[in-house]
């Protein structure tokens, strides 16, 4: 019988278990009965409700049965005690009947309840409430019969309503847990009742009257009431029992969340390992290209980027899901720890070498970015060398063409560089692609065919490159021999130019400067030697010219420079070159003749006889020497032209001059000495032959002095 099915019934107070017991210890029942007619199927209800509390230990003890017959008359008094006898009669040890003031007749009473007792089984008294603590000590009995026992009825219903809701929920909640725990075929959101843990804390902490005041006089100290020390136990039993299976269940429950949680973790790791050995591996194996231009190969990394974009989204939940794994790896069991590490290794796996796959996709498209733009830039280098060696080449001097060959050489030197950075590229290229992670089998023959044709693709640019350059080097051997012929041209021309300008100063010096003849014979012949290595260097420096303007005609031919010819420099050169024979064989024969004049001049002088034809040999070569320096030099073009200035002229004149006057002299010391000379007749003729001569002579000299501008 639960308190709720008849709550009203108990809140009327009909009987109640005070919690107080008698000398036996049995338990003290109380029913107070009032003035109003009093049901006896409700007392009989409470009654059975109140008697299936205490335990079969405490019932054994036996019940003391106060009946508080106060405000109540006799007969249903009577009736109360004999309903005991059907109630409760082996548990009743002792019925008190609270009597009134104003009794009823004695002598019925207690004849009835002695004619009575061998039937009702137990002894009935009749006590006034002032008496009841013969029986009763005063700490057992409530403050309505003079006790100091503490009783609320209301508290104590409370408490069993508690009570009763939490064993029934407890026992409701166990049968549950232990459904789940052995079937594990659902699942509860699941809390320990408080109210049991707040009426356990009541249970413990309730207090009742003579709990602080020690005990009573005469009486045993105070206890608990009885049906508070069998619930605390119960309670207890019933949290622990709760605990234990709610211990289980959060057991089961963490079983079933960490397999859940396998399950899931495995369920993310396939989607992530299947996307990325499918979609993901689809789309790097159908983008193995490498574009055949910068634009193309841009185009590719920016696809790549999206690839990867994709891919990113897998990455992030492959490294939420190691994280997972790795903190379930800490605290798993053996079993689960081998699974783990399985997933764990596969889905590493699988990322690693699909990461692996992204980076070298990304580095091929770098070196293909990077071969395309070097093999573009060598494509323009190319063409502008082309441009410069279709041009044509007019250069106007020979700093020009010197100039135009250095800005070849540089070009070509500059492809020459690209190429072999070209090579260098596209074989870094090819490395890298060769490098590249291999496809499964099935996979491969789709990806190997395009790999090699963009190995033919690198292949073909390095080859066509390589074709262009050479035939870049080709044309520009041809236009360096080209330029070198023309350099050698201008050269040609200005040296013949120069050997012009060498022979007509060769020319100049030696009309301007070339005058002496010598003082004497030593003198003259030194002269003379240097005049024929004059002549020498003249004459080389006309082959020379020659020379150079023959090559200049062959250079021409072999240029097919038609524009181009020595022009007037032949000319100037065959005319310069005769203007120099005539006057340096006029120069010579001066030197000649000065020698000739000289040597005799210092024979005559020199010897002790002389012969006087001699005499007359020298007079006649000075004669014929100072002839000769008054002569111009007569060119082809029929100009004429001195040597040296006219005093220059008279200078050499008066040297010459001078030495025949010595040679004069040298004959008038010969006559006067009779030398030569065999009669004074013929020294008389010769005599007057000298004074003619000298007079001769004499006018000769003063003509000669007047022509050249000396006075005498």
């Amino acid at each position: 019988m639960e308190a709720t099915t008849i709550l009203p019934i108990l809140k009327k107070k009909l009987a109640f278990l005070s919690g107080g017991k008698d000398r036996r210890s049995g338990l003290i029942l109380t029913i107070p009965l009032c003035s109003d007619q009093t049901s006896m199927e409700e007392l009989s209800a409470t009654l059975d409700y109140l008697l299936s509390i205490p335990s079969e230990k405490c019932k054994a003890r036996g019940f003391t049965v106060i009946v508080d017959g106060r405000r109540s008359q006799w007969n249903i008094v009577k009736t109360v005690v004999l309903m005991l006898q059907n109630v409760i009669p082996a548990e009743v040890s002792l019925v008190c009947v609270v009597k009134p003031d104003e009794f009823w007749d004695k002598k019925v009473t207690h004849f009835c309840f002695w004619k009575e007792k061998d039937r009702l089984g137990f002894e009935v008294i009749l006590v006034s409430a002032n008496k009841l603590t013969r029986y009763i000590e005063p700490c057992q009995l409530t403050d309505d019969f003079g006790g100091t026992l503490d009783y609320d009825h209301s508290d104590w219903l409370g408490k069993r309503l508690v009570f009763e809701k939490f064993t029934k929920e407890s026992t409701s909640l166990l049968d549950e847990l232990s459904i789940i725990n052995e079937t594990d075929k659902s699942s509860l959101s699941f809390c320990l009742p408080v109210p049991g843990h707040e009426l356990l804390s009541e249970l413990q902490q309730r207090r009742f009257n003579g709990s602080e005041g020690g005990v009573g006089p005469g009486g045993p100290a105070w206890c608990p009431m009885e049906e508070e020390l069998l619930a605390q136990p119960q309670v207890m039993k019933l949290l622990d029992s709760l605990r234990e299976q709610y211990t289980r269940y959060q057991e089961l429950c963490r079983q079933r969340s960490k397999r859940s949680q396998l399950e899931d973790i495995h369920t993310k790791v396939m989607q992530v390992v299947t996307w990325l050995q499918g979609p993901g591996s689809e789309l790097l194996k159908s983008h193995q290209a490498i574009g055949d231009s910068i634009r193309a190969a841009q185009a590719l990394q920016q696809k790549h980027e999206e690839i990867e974009s994709q891919h990113s989204e897998w990455f992030a939940v492959y490294v939420e899901l190691n994280q997972q794994i790795g903190a379930l790896l800490s605290a798993g069991e053996e079993e689960e720890v081998a699974e783990l590490k399985s997933l764990q290794q596969q889905l590493s796996d699988v990322c690693y070498r699909q990461a692996a796959q992204l980076e070298t996709r990304q580095n091929v498209l770098q070196a293909a970015h990077s071969f395309h733009s070097t093999a573009q830039e060598l494509s323009q280098q190319l063409d502008s060398l082309l441009g410069m060696l279709c041009a044509d080449v007019a250069p106007a001097d020979g700093a020009a063409i010197q100039q135009n060959l250095k800005m070849l050489e540089e070009k070509l030197q500059t492809v020459e560089a690209g190429l072999t950075s070209l090579r260098q590229k596209g074989a870094l290229l090819l490395e890298q692609m060769c490098g590249q992670t291999a496809w499964p089998v099935e996979e491969a023959d789709g990806a190997s065919e395009e790999q090699q044709g963009n190995v033919q693709q690198i292949q073909a640019v390095m080859d066509e490159m390589q074709l262009r350059k050479q035939r870049c080097e080709d044309m520009v051997d041809v236009r360096r021999l080209k330029m070198l012929q023309m350099v050698q041209l201008f050269k040609c021309e200005e040296d013949a130019l120069q050997s012009v300008e060498w022979l007509g100063e060769l020319l100049d010096a030696l009309l301007k400067t070339h005058v002496r003849l010598g003082d004497d014979s030593q003198e003259t012949r030194t002269m003379l030697d240097k005049h024929r290595k004059f002549v020498d260097v003249a004459q080389s420096t006309y082959d020379y010219g020659r020379q150079l303007l023959q090559a200049t005609v062959v250079l021409c031919q072999s240029l097919r420079c038609t524009t181009r010819s020595s022009g007037d420099t032949l000319p100037r050169l065959n005319r310069v070159w005769k203007q120099f024979s005539v006057s340096a064989d006029q120069r010579q024969a001066r030197l000649e003749l000065a020698l000739d004049f000289h040597t005799a001049a210092e024979r005559v002088l020199q010897e002790v006889c002389v012969d006087p034809a001699a005499l007359d040999d020298v007079d006649s070569s000075g004669k014929a020497l100072l002839d000769r320096l008054t002569l111009p030099v007569i060119f082809p073009d029929g100009s004429e032209h001195f040597f040296g200035s006219p005093s220059d002229t008279a200078v050499a004149a008066e040297g010459v001059r001078e030495r025949l006057l010595l040679v004069e002299e040298r004959r008038l010391q010969l006559q006067a000495a009779g030398i030569g000379y065999h009669n004074e007749e013929e020294e008389g003729e010769g005599h007057e032959e000298e004074e003619a001569g000298e007079y001769s002579i004499f006018k000769t000299i003063k003509g000669d002095l007047n022509m050249l501008g000396v006075s005498s």
